[in-house]
């Protein structure tokens, strides 16, 4: 049985597919106006542990994920997601380049990043302005229904129409939206009233032909008639950036109230931040880091992603350069254990602790239907690794089942090349056969200067094994 932490409830709750061992799942995409950094990446690296999990349990998952080239404007970023300009135009404008270019490049840019981060493509990508005419059919349906108005803006969704409207973000209306609002149309009935379809915007680059006037969709509306178009009105599971609980998610919500006259997703789970050195990671901060960054600098992307494991997707992560390394160091000492573990998979001798393995299997998978407990999934990996009651083939066989949730491609680990300082390879040496004469004083002592040296030695059947520290 899996668990899930329902936004909707605030709790966590037994999950049920709407289909026996089917699940719809819809992740908030980017907005292709810039470069995804790694605290954008956080998030769709956490959605897709949630849907390897899923698939490792069995279920067939259809993913979709939208990709946002029109109708979020810049207001979004001061808590009005109706003001402002478009973010699209303003990344044109900022490179010289059009509007559909600046979509090509940072959509590229985008699925790059996921490839290096071994982040499964969703079984559906698709962009808002390929589904013009499924936004103006929602809204359509939203309008008939009486929960839409007209003011000079354009086609406005009237909340009041929706007795829960502030239920979701369990918001305080007046006290949200008190003095945050950069522009208020004054033909609104309510201020945190939404823009469905925008008109009366003549220098708008990307516009298209609706019952109301020629304009574009606002940026609520794609999600909800994209979802459900390849999803059904009823699906399973919704995430997003927590930063949508309180007004993105809310509005979806509501449309889908309009249009259907119930919610669109049974489940809502949302992801904390990832920051950098405890600050949020924002393009105006200026401290925006790439996953190409990454590679710049010496780490294997796949570092982020252990680094990833290590938190869990409610509580976010704060990255620093030291953590990166840390996790890098990890993921380099699993490598390199890797090989061995599967050379003694193909030896005909092999030990079967049947029950031991079946308690492992079983506790990772208590683990991960947890609410994605991964981090502590992972620090299982670990204690696999030291548990001496198992053989090696054992071990590997359960880390390479453990990794088709973890995705940090084990299977194809091979032993990173450490180059050894001759004066280290000595000591190492040294203390051996201080260790074979039984003289543990000394070979504690050479232990220790390795240690100040920054290695250490593990003894195994084999021999000294030599690591960085």
């Amino acid at each position: 049985m899996i668990y899930l932490y329902n936004t909707a409830t605030r709790k966590k709750e037994k999950f049920k597919p709407l289909k026996p061992k089917k699940v719809g799942i819809y992740s908030c995409g980017p907005t292709v106006y810039w470069n995804q950094h790694i605290g954008n990446m956080y998030a769709y690296l956490q959605w897709d542990f949630l849907v390897r999990t899923l698939r490792y349990l069995g279920y067939k998952v259809k993913w979709v994920m939208n990709i946002t080239d029109v109708g979020h404007l810049t207001g979004d970023n001061l808590g009005d997601a109706d003001s402002g300009e478009d973010k699209m135009e303003k990344g044109a404008r900022r490179e010289e380049l059009s509007v559909w270019e600046i979509a090509g490049k940072y959509i590229k840019q985008f699925l790059e990043s996921m490839d290096l981060l071994n982040i499964a493509r969703p079984d559906v990508l698709c962009r808002a302005t390929e589904h013009i005419p499924e936004q103006i059919n929602l809204i359509k349906k939203i309008e008939k229904n009486g929960f839409a108005y007209k003011t000079k803006t354009g086609l406005v969704f009237n909340t009041t129409k929706f007795r829960d409207y502030a239920k979701f973000g369990r918001l305080n209306l007046k006290k949200q939206f008190s003095g945050s609002r950069v522009e208020i149309d004054p033909e609104k009935k309510k201020p945190w009233d939404f823009l469905l379809w925008v008109t009366n915007q003549p220098n708008h680059i990307m516009q298209w032909d609706s019952p109301w006037g020629r304009g574009f969709p606002g940026w609520h509306i794609e999600c909800t008639a994209m979802s459900t178009k390849y999803l059904g009105k009823r699906f399973d599971i919704h995430t997003g950036g927590v930063e949508h609980v309180l007004v993105h998610h809310t509005n979806e919500i509501a449309q889908a109230y309009g249009a259907f006259g119930k919610k669109t997703a049974t489940y809502w789970l949302h992801n904390g931040w990832m920051l950098l050195t405890g600050k949020k990671i924002s393009k105006s901060l200026g401290n925006i880091v790439l996953v190409s960054d990454l590679i710049n600098k010496g780490f294997n992307p796949l570092s982020l992603r252990y680094l990833a494991l290590t938190s869990h997707y409610r509580r976010g992560l704060n990255f620093t350069w030291e953590s990166l390394n840390a996790a890098r160091n990890a993921l380099n000492s699993l490598y390199q254990r890797m090989p061995e573990l599967k050379k003694a998979s193909a030896s005909p001798k092999k030990k079967q602790h049947k029950g031991l393995i079946g308690i492992y299997q079983n506790k990772f998978i208590e683990l991960i239907t947890n609410d994605l407990n991964l981090p502590k999934a992972l620090a299982l990996a670990w204690k696999i690794l030291k548990d001496e009651k198992l053989a090696d083939n054992e071990k590997y066989k359960l880390l390479i089942e453990f990794d088709k949730v973890f995705g940090l491609n084990l299977a194809e680990a091979e032993t990173p090349k450490l180059i050894i300082p001759k004066g280290i390879e000595k000591l190492v040496q040294l203390r051996e056969k201080y260790r074979q004469e039984q003289k543990w004083r000394e070979a504690d002592e050479a232990r220790e200067k390795l240690k100040k040296l920054g290695w250490q030695t593990e003894d195994t059947p084999r021999g000294p094994r030599v690591k960085k520290k």
